[in-house]
């Protein structure tokens, strides 16, 4: 298949993913299942020559030191794409994202309320997480597309690499790319502090450094939004307070408990007919008596607090599967399978 009418199709049915390997055709991700696009099995001659056509050579030239390749490009003015390339033992192979042209309105995400108000917040850390593929990067622009329709403020984003592309509107946005724009997180996140901003997003908190400067950025009345590859909130609480060492740990817990705004973890859920993905979420309101926990050392009470939290627009990744399931959006079998409890769903 030619590269044009590759991405053409790409866009006209709305796939997700697009996986190419040596030895298997074109994959593509619709809903939760993988399928082949045609039947021609492809080589590496074949998939470098595609990935030529679309991105500089030398950026090819990096895998031959054994180094992976990440970008966005946008591609044919039809699309953006978030593209990873790499080796296997077969050979070359690329793993492509579509990232759509449009943002998403926030309040179409499915997101609960607690969520949405993270737009009106002035200070504070706003930790998004989940696995790969769970629509983190969608809430992030979507929030931060809002802000920019509604508020007057200096955004800073650090992204590896840069997936929406957002305009100026009311705001001034500076979208920073990490390997070509700044060093690192933890680099561009320190000079951000300088930069004059009253929001920063960090693409992705990966280490000690990065999480303290988030942390620390946050602490001194800026609104740091980042995401973590964690399940639910006592998880994403625990890896911020584990990545440091022992000794800096009981201080970490007490700077985190008053920095940290709200814990948003979600997921993505085949729905009954297998057509689409609904999103479930876990929401952590940072009240009182999470803060005290998170400053005692008992993460694994949050649970409690979270399930109980109702009137401040807190849940837990079952009690949303629940819902999803009595609305008839998705049905035991899948709830059962991304719950936490599962007995609860037998």
């Amino acid at each position: 298949m030619e590269p044009k009418k590759l991405f053409e199709e790409i866009v006209k049915r709305d796939i997700s993913d697009l996986h190419l390997c040596v030895g298997l055709p074109p994959m593509m991700r619709q809903a939760s299942s993988i399928e082949p696009m045609e039947n021609t099995a492809l080589t590496e001659e074949g998939i470098k020559a595609l990935l030529l056509e679309i991105m500089p050579e030398e950026r090819l030239l990096c895998l031959e030191a054994g180094e992976e390749v990440d970008i966005g490009i946008t591609i044919g003015g039809l699309a953006r794409f978030r593209i990873n390339i790499y080796k296997d033992r077969k050979g070359l192979c690329a793993a492509f994202r579509l990232v759509p042209q449009r943002i998403k309105p926030l309040a179409s995400l499915g997101l609960p309320a607690a969520v949405r108000k993270a737009c009106e917040m002035q200070r504070g850390l706003v930790l998004v997480t989940g696995p790969t593929g769970s629509g983190k990067s969608t809430t992030l622009a979507s929030i931060i597309n809002k802000i920019n329709l509604e508020r007057s403020a200096h955004i800073i984003t650090l992204e590896d690499p840069i997936e929406y592309l957002h305009e100026h509107k009311r705001c001034i946005i500076n979208q920073r790319e990490v390997g070509s724009d700044t060093v690192s997180f933890s680099t561009g996140l320190r000079a951000a502090l300088r930069e004059d901003p009253d929001i920063i997003l960090v693409g992705e908190m990966r280490d000690l450094d990065t999480i303290s400067n988030a942390v620390t950025a946050a602490e001194t009345g800026h609104l740091v939004f980042a995401t973590l590859h964690t399940r639910n909130a006592a998880q994403s609480v625990s890896r911020v307070i584990d990545v440091f060492p022992a000794e800096q740990q009981s201080q970490i817990r007490v700077q985190f408990a008053e920095a940290a705004a709200l814990v948003v973890s979600q997921t993505l859920v085949p729905s009954r007919d297998g057509s689409c993905r609904h999103l479930a979420t876990e929401v952590m309101v940072n009240n009182t008596a999470i803060k005290n926990l998170i400053r005692e050392n008992k993460t694994f009470q949050i649970k409690n607090i979270i399930e109980s939290g109702g009137k401040e627009g807190m849940q837990t990744m079952d009690q949303s599967l629940r819902f999803l399931m009595e609305s008839n959006k998705i049905d035991q079998r899948t709830a059962r399978k991304y719950a936490f409890e599962k007995h609860y769903f037998a």
